[in-house]
């Protein structure tokens, strides 16, 4: 059956405010209703069309009487964050992702009219490592890279998922696990680093990297939201990148540093406001993650119109990034980058 009533979480960043302003345009939903702490952007709001913008904090209750009082049909979970693009409150974060979650999911399971969920999560589910398999399918185990990490929060959520799937056999479930996200317009750790104009890199690896268009994935999740697509789908372009290979495309310069200085060098660039480098970013950028999405043409039915290739160079070219050629000013960067990682280490001795 067709979505009629839908709310939409996350509507103050970005993916969740395009999403909001697409649905909003569509004349064939009766409601569209966006719930966040803050608002949508200013241009989100002149497209937003017939859509109404709700501020609520999803990890309180009154989440559960919106979506009962509005009679809501269609919840679209887009508030999770896996990777912030800068440093942001750790607990604050893991609060959404996993308070919240179980608060809207509970929410959703007292609302006899709900009967689909769309949730955005993370192929950073999977982990990277050195005995992860070359490509992950939607079978695969899901293992973080870290205990404590915001991927970590991911594997949580999608245990709640499972389990509202059989509270409620009649709510049709659609999780979609995105590979990183890159594109003009969108702030994502990957695109900051990636404009960084000294690349920390891991010395003597060179991870493949797999990444999709922030375009396709707002064609995703509005895909799930307007026709029924149960199951969970790997969603990534075709294609990969080597690190290597991306920071060439980009112009960037390549700074490899020694494996144990890397957690140095993400608390400078935290500390400086650039970057969150978290422990999950440094094991993706040294052993990388590659899935299959193989599910997602066949059964999902979406074919990704970008390639990693050509997402990140749409990415380059919208960011106007151009190579650098400056190199003393490139050699005082790296210089400076190195010295501040050394003493941090040094430190902690």
């Amino acid at each position: 059956m067709p979505s009629n009533i839908v709310l939409v979480t996350g509507v103050g960043g970005e993916l969740g405010g395009r999403l909001l302003a697409r649905l909003g345009n569509n004349p064939e939903l009766e409601r569209v209703i966006g719930v966040d702490t803050s608002p949508p952007g200013k241009d989100i709001q002149r497209r937003m069309g017939h859509a109404e913008f709700v501020r609520a904090d999803i990890r309180n209750p009154l989440i559960a009487k919106i979506i009962g009082s509005a009679r809501v049909d269609t919840v679209v979970h887009a508030s999770t964050t896996c990777h912030p693009a800068g440093p942001g409150r750790r607990m604050a974060i893991k609060e959404v992702n996993v308070i919240g979650t179980m608060r809207l999911l509970a929410a959703c399971q007292r609302a006899p009219l709900v009967r689909k969920l769309v949730v955005k999560s993370t192929a950073a589910v999977y982990g990277a490592g050195p005995r992860s398999p070359a490509v992950f399918t939607e079978e695969s185990e899901l293992i973080p890279a870290s205990t404590n990490g915001y991927a970590k929060d991911a594997v949580e959520m999608e245990g709640y998922v499972r389990g509202l799937s059989r509270r409620r056999p009649d709510i049709t479930v659609t999780t979609a696990r995105f590979v990183n996200i890159i594109g003009p317009e969108v702030d994502t750790v990957l695109a900051r680093y990636f404009s960084l104009p000294v690349v920390p890199t891991v010395l003597g690896y060179d991870a493949r990297l797999q990444l999709l268009h922030s375009s396709d994935a707002l064609a995703v999740l509005e895909a799930a939201t307007l026709a029924d697509q149960p199951g969970v789908f790997n969603v990534a372009a075709d294609g990969v990148l080597t690190l290597s290979q991306a920071i060439r495309r980009a112009g960037r310069v390549e700074l490899p540093v020694p494996r144990a200085m890397m957690p140095s060098v993400g608390k400078v660039l935290r500390g400086a406001n650039l970057v969150d480098f978290s422990s999950d970013q440094v094991r993706l950028l040294n052993y990388g993650r590659v899935v299959d999405n193989t599910r997602l043409k066949r059964t999902f039915g979406f074919t990704p119109r970008w390639t990693t290739r050509d997402a990140f160079d749409d990415f380059v070219h919208g960011r106007g990034l151009r190579a650098l050629v400056d190199g003393d000013r490139i050699a005082r960067l790296a210089d400076n980058v190195l010295a501040a990682a050394a003493t941090g280490q040094a430190a902690r001795r």
